[in-house]
């Protein structure tokens, strides 16, 4: 579960990210001067940004305006200027192997990349609220290695995940809840190797599951797998193990795994998300195993010209209360219609969005309506949400 929060102690942590902000800086953009001068066939720098409103209509009408058990698009009955931002990147290629990206991000969606703090578990990196302005910041070299190793240094988007944590990059306007309790960002070291034109490895050694979380100062490690058997199908599987607790015992680490199969057509798109986790509560009497699960099918027809529907399924069980914060099995249908309008380098999306949701267990629910105690809010079992947003996005 998310939340902001400031600590200002030093680690050693922190002092890897500001030193690899600093290889980014000094040498992102370099060149080097044997590079073979050719013509590139597309431009090396890009740039661009994105502005993300969004009105949420919660029909439980909770008082603070809060939707529970999510992290991103966390405001409901208000105009939320969910995210902002800008980058600029330089891509790496035969002809100029160095390249960079560097962006600012801001709004509601950044508040709950910083974790709270629990104890023996998660504690904020110091200046965790700053870094969480940071979209991207990294280095990358592609290496003349075989087909091309393409090695990465810094912050960049987690490999995991169906979704972005940017809605304009998506097929819905919300996230499923397996994507929000998965990573949106890592920082660290990745290593991408093409085999062949149907397979890709990678594979990185990152600083946690939470990049803005230090229980520790041991790393984790990952794995990445995209094959393409066939015509329009893609299979990837994601593998994700390390230390996300104080106690860095190897009996204590975090194993999960996220699958993904997709069918992509220039007009359809379907596609099956499966994760699974478990790790041993190390601050717990007795050490219990926990266990999260779930699951999401994606469908996506583009109907013509700017017009698009969607619809998702999805499911998410917390059994021990582990990534939410509440023991509960969370049930959700997401339906999407969206007009996309493109104008050169720009582009305008509006999507209109509804959404049931419904949670069960000891600690499920959603925030409605009165308090059960002074400042206690209300929960009820299912909630109703008619989203409207408003997307406008540059890229060069």
């Amino acid at each position: 579960m998310h939340h902001r929060s400031i600590h200002t102690h030093d680690h050693a942590g922190t002092r890897m990210r500001w030193a690899c902000l600093a290889l980014v800086l000094a040498t992102g953009g370099g060149r080097p001067a044997h590079a073979e001068e050719l013509p590139p066939t597309t431009p090396d720098w890009h740039y661009g940004g994105l502005v993300d409103l969004g009105y949420a209509v919660d029909f439980n009408f909770p008082e603070n305006h809060k939707w529970r058990s999510t992290v991103t698009t966390t405001r409901v009955n208000e105009l939320a200027p969910n995210v902002a931002m800008g980058y600029v990147r330089k891509d790496v290629t035969p002809h100029s192997r160095w390249g960079m990206e560097l962006g600012v991000q801001g709004g509601y969606d950044t508040n709950t990349l910083v974790p709270e703090p629990i104890p023996g578990r998660d504690k904020p990196v110091a200046g965790a609220d700053t870094l969480r302005h940071i979209a991207k910041a990294n280095a990358s070299y592609l290496a003349p290695v075989g087909n091309g190793l393409t090695l990465t240094a810094g912050l960049f988007q987690s490999y995991i995940g169906y979704q972005s944590f940017y809605a304009k990059d998506n097929l819905h306007y919300t996230r499923s809840y397996l994507n929000d309790y998965a990573p949106y960002f890592m920082f660290g070291l990745a290593a991408r190797y093409p085999v062949s034109d149907r397979l890709t490895l990678s594979a990185f050694a990152i600083n946690g599951y939470n990049y803005l979380s230090h229980p520790n100062d041991q790393p984790s490690y990952g794995t990445q797998a995209v094959w393409k058997p066939a015509g329009r199908w893609t299979v990837t599987q994601n593998l994700y193990y390390g230390p996300d607790q104080t106690n860095t015992s190897l009996r204590f680490w975090r194993l999960f795994s996220d699958s993904i199969l997709e069918w992509k057509d220039d007009r359809l798109t379907l596609a099956l998300a499966y994760d699974i986790g478990t790790e041993q509560a190390a601050e717990q009497p007795g050490h219990p195993r926990t266990f999260w699960t779930g699951g999401a099918f994606y469908a996506h027809w583009h109907v013509d010209g700017p017009w698009s529907v969607a619809v998702r399924p999805a499911f998410y069980w917390d059994r021990n209360g582990r990534m939410t914060g509440g023991e509960q099995f969370l049930k959700a249908i997401t339906t999407t219609a969206e007009y996309r309008l493109r104008a050169g380098m720009h582009s305008l999306i509006a999507r209109l969005e509804h959404r049931y949701d419904e949670s069960r267990g000891q600690d499920g629910g959603f925030f409605k309506r009165g308090d059960i105690a002074p400042g206690v809010p209300g929960l009820a079992a299912e909630q109703h949400l008619l989203l409207f947003s408003l997307i406008w996005a540059f890229d060069s």
